[in-house]
C-alpha cells in the first residue's frame, strides 16, 4: 500500500512540478492565468407562534450556508489544473412543545469536499490525470458529550485516464477511470465513561470511475452533477473481518451520486435543489438519500 501511494504521489509531483516550471510566463503561448469562481449563499427559515396560539405547533429556526469555489489554470499547452472546494454547514433550532424554551441547535448540514485534478494531454484518445480528494465534515456530533472534529476524514489519491466529451464556456461533461488509494481517518471513542478517544486509520486500494457534468439548461437554470463509483480490491482491515458476517462488505461498489439544480430568481436570490444518493455496504446495507430545497441569497465573491 505504501509503495502504491508513494508512486501516485511521485507521479503527481513530477507532472505538476514539470508543468509549473513551464508556466513561469503567463504571456507565453498556450498558457493562461487562474480562472476563479467563488459563490457563497445563505438560506434561513424561521417560524414562530404567540403564547396564545393553539394547535400544537412549535417554533423553529434553521439556516444553511454553502461555499462553492473553483480555480482552473492551463499551466502549459499539455497540462491543466482544476481545483474545486465545497463547504456546507447548517443548524436547526426548535422550541420545546411543553415549556416553549428553545432547545440546543442541532446540526442539519455538514460537508467538506476539496478535489484537485491535474489533466495532461498525451495525444491519445483520452488524457492522463492525477487527482487528490479530501472529504470530511466539520464535526461529528453523534455523541453529544464528545464532539469529534474533522472525523471521519477520507483522503483519495488516484491516477488514470480522463476523457472530456463536451466543453463550451463553463459547461462540460467529462469522465475518468483509474486506480485509487483511499485512507480513512476516524476518531473513535474508546471509553464512554471517560470519553477518551483514539485515531483509527483504514486503507484500501481499488479503482474509481468518476463522471462530472455542468450544464446550462437555460439562462437562469444550471445543473451540476457528479457520479463516483469505487471498487476496492484490497483492504487493510480484511483480516480482522474474516469469518464475520461483514467479511465481504468492503468488496461492494461504493456509490456517491450528487445532483444540484440552481435557478436564479434574480442576481442575488436563487433556488437550490440538491440530492445525494450514497451506498457504502460497510456503513449501511441500504442506500442513503438526502434532499435539500432552499431559497437564499447569493454572493459572488469572484
Amino acid at each position: 500500500m505504501v509503495r502504491i501511494r508513494s508512486l501516485l504521489i511521485l507521479m503527481a509531483a513530477i507532472c505538476v512540478v514539470g508543468a509549473t516550471s513551464m508556466a513561469q510566463d503567463d504571456t507565453a503561448a498556450g498558457r493562461t492565468g487562474w480562472q476563479t469562481n467563488v459563490i457563497l449563499d445563505l438560506t434561513a427559515t424561521q417560524v414562530s407562534y404567540s403564547d396564545s396560539w393553539t394547535g400544537g405547533e412549535v417554533g423553529s429556526f434553521s439556516w444553511v450556508s454553502n461555499l462553492n469555489a473553483s480555480a482552473e489554470r492551463k499551466l502549459a499547452p499539455w497540462a491543466n489544473l482544476r481545483s474545486v472546494l465545497r463547504l456546507s454547514y447548517g443548524q436547526t433550532l426548535t422550541q420545546d412543545d411543553s415549556t416553549g424554551d428553545w432547545r440546543r441547535p442541532q446540526k442539519s448540514t455538514d460537508l467538506i469536499d476539496w478535489e484537485t485534478v491535474a489533466r495532461y494531454n498525451v495525444d491519445w484518445a483520452a488524457d492522463f490525470y492525477t487527482a487528490v480528494r479530501l472529504e470530511s465534515q466539520f464535526m461529528d456530533a453523534s455523541v453529544t458529550a464528545k464532539k469529534r472534529y474533522f472525523s471521519p476524514l477520507r483522503l483519495t489519491e488516484s491516477a488514470g485516464m480522463l476523457k472530456k466529451f463536451y466543453e463550451k464556456d463553463k459547461d462540460f461533461l467529462m469522465t475518468r477511470l483509474g486506480g485509487a488509494l483511499r485512507q480513512t481517518f476516524t476518531t473513535v471513542i474508546t471509553d464512554m465513561d471517560q470519553l477518551t478517544t483514539e485515531r483509527e486509520t483504514a486503507t484500501d486500494f481499488g479503482f474509481e470511475w468518476v463522471t462530472d457534468a455542468q450544464l446550462t439548461l437555460s439562462e437562469k437554470l444550471l445543473y451540476m452533477g457528479k457520479l463516483s463509483l469505487y471498487k476496492a480490491v484490497a483492504f487493510s482491515e480484511s483480516d480482522e473481518l474474516e469469518g464475520t458476517a461483514e467479511e465481504d462488505d468492503w468488496k461492494a461498489i461504493d456509490v456517491n451520486w450528487e445532483n444540484t439544480v440552481k435557478a436564479e430568481l434574480s442576481r442575488i436570490i436563487t433556488v437550490n435543489f440538491y440530492t445525494q444518493f450514497l451506498y457504502d455496504k460497510q456503513i449501511s446495507k441500504k442506500g442513503r438519500l438526502k434532499e435539500t430545497l432552499g431559497i437564499g441569497f447569493v454572493f459572488r465573491l469572484m
